[in-house]
């Protein structure tokens, strides 16, 4: 009897691993509700690439883009672009925060220039609902950095011992006049004011260390509380038990063919419901965008396993680094609803046909040969003020509407109050000159409708066939 329980037990066990590393291969979410995750990112060069994207996955492994591959953050800020971001969530989930490089490589800075007199600050934005968020403002964390050239890839961390964040980034310090990017960390509660910035994580000699993201495991996982991923020449591994304490190296991924003259960016994403993870790495020396590698231990650099380029979509645009958060339901709710692929329209002139409706300056007119196109190209969302009405959000100022101020327009961003949402909604109605064109008219001013005036977009009654003309549009991609 022995025996047989003995050979069955085997058997069970055998089972048992045949099934662990089959999940580990193909992550399942641990039910059909599960929310999924939220990744945001950078996709390139340039002053639009070098801004705030989103995209959505439900299994962590196949994303799709959203608002339609547009971005959905802008910096007006610094140097007005912004590259690496990170999520920050609040321990009690009331407030988010964005931190980013202030960086745009190629619309203002060279890379010399940016890694020997790059700016010194952080771009940073705040929400409490992860859909509206507040204009962005500058922290300047490397300026009381003895020669510190720049600020780049930054990373916050939630440190229950001290109840703030522990913010740290990348600053190069030369060492005998040569580039020497080390990791810096400084502590805040609202990322607005930081303590003194203190040396973190510095290799020896002349090797750098850039990019670097810490997680914290749960109990009964590895041997430490916290796991971090480093590009330092590798992607590195080490573990610790305090956030500020001493770190042990565990390791890298090169034996599993990684190296970090291939890949960086390191960017952990927990799969829901399982203890499960993704370390995304970004193939920057083939320019291939980012990778998953998997693992059940991360503090193990023999449990990661690479995927089958088969095995993971990143979706339409080349996802740069950025930052993975695991969204509740209300979150995911809100974020899907807020950024949905809606169309790319422009609003022609019934009258001047060759005119289309654009902003420039932040004022708003009609027309011709728009440079760049962009200018003149608006998503016609649901409107603010709620359903049956339409706003105007710019496709390449997102999160800035078509807004009325004393019956004159301008480009506004959205601060999110009722009287913005009334001044921003606007009914589509039949054209007022040509019924198969479109006329709107003010949601909060009904006796008026959107207008031309010298070339000028208006608020005005109309009384008049020239007035009539002058508020009818065509809506057109």
């Amino acid at each position: 009897m022995s025996v047989l329980l003995n050979r069955l037990a085997a058997i069970f066990v055998a089972v048992g691993l045949l099934f662990t590393a089959q999940t580990l291969t193909t992550p399942q979410r641990a039910a059909a509700a599960d929310p999924g995750y939220l990744m945001v990112h950078f996709t390139g060069e340039g002053s639009t690439n070098q801004q705030m994207y989103l995209s959505h996955s439900t299994d962590g492994l196949h994303w799709n883009d959203l608002n339609g591959g547009g971005m959905v953050l802008r910096s007006p800020v610094g140097t007005k672009g912004v590259r690496d971001p990170a999520f920050v969530r609040s321990p009690d989930g009331s407030k988010y925060w964005i931190i980013a490089t202030d960086l745009c490589i190629a619309c203002g800075q060279t890379w010399s220039q940016s890694i020997n007199d790059g700016s010194r600050s952080l771009v940073v934005w705040e929400s409490t609902d992860l859909v509206t968020w507040s204009q962005p403002w500058l922290l300047n964390v490397a300026g009381a950095i003895p020669d510190g050239r720049n600020a780049w890839a930054p990373e916050a961390i939630w440190d229950p011992a001290s109840n703030d964040y522990v913010l740290y980034w990348a600053t190069n310090v030369p060492l005998n006049g040569a580039t020497k990017h080390r990791i810096f960390y400084a502590r805040t509660s609202d990322f607005r004011t930081i303590t003194t910035p203190q040396s973190y994580i510095e290799r020896p000699g002349t090797q750098e260390i850039i990019d670097t993201q810490i997680i914290e495991m749960p109990a009964g996982v590895g041997n430490y509380r916290y796991v971090r991923a480093s590009g330092d020449g590798q992607i590195t591994l080490e573990g610790s038990n305090s956030i500020l304490g001493t770190w042990t190296r565990l390791g890298d991924l090169s034996g599993i063919g990684l190296p970090g003259s291939m890949v960086e960016g390191p960017m952990w994403m927990k799969f829901n419901g399982t203890n499960k993870w993704a370390l995304y790495l970004d193939q920057y020396a083939t320019s291939g965008g980012y990778m998953p590698v998997l693992t059940t231990d991360p503090s193990n650099p023999a449990a990661y396993q690479k995927q089958a380029s088969t095995s993971y979509n990143m979706g339409g645009t080349k996802k740069r680094h950025g930052w993975i958060m695991n969204l509740t339901a209300a979150e995911e709710s809100r974020v899907l609803a807020r950024w949905p692929n809606t169309a790319i329209n422009r609003l022609q002139s019934y009258n001047f046909q060759d005119r289309y409706v654009r902003h420039t300056n932040f004022d708003v007119r009609i027309d011709p040969n728009v440079s760049p196109a962009d200018d003149s190209r608006f998503k016609l969302r649901t409107g603010l003020a709620g359903t049956g009405t339409v706003s105007f959000e710019s496709v390449n100022f997102p999160g800035y509407f078509l807004r009325h101020a004393n019956y004159d327009f301008q480009l506004v961003y959205n601060d999110g109050s009722s009287q913005f949402a009334a001044d921003a909604s606007f009914l589509q109605v039949a054209g007022l000159a040509d019924s198969t064109w479109s006329s709107f008219q003010s949601y909060n001013h009904p006796d008026r409708y959107i207008r031309h005036y010298a070339y000028y977009l208006k608020l005005d009654p109309i009384t008049t066939a020239t007035a009539r003309s002058d508020a009818t549009f065509r809506v057109t991609n």
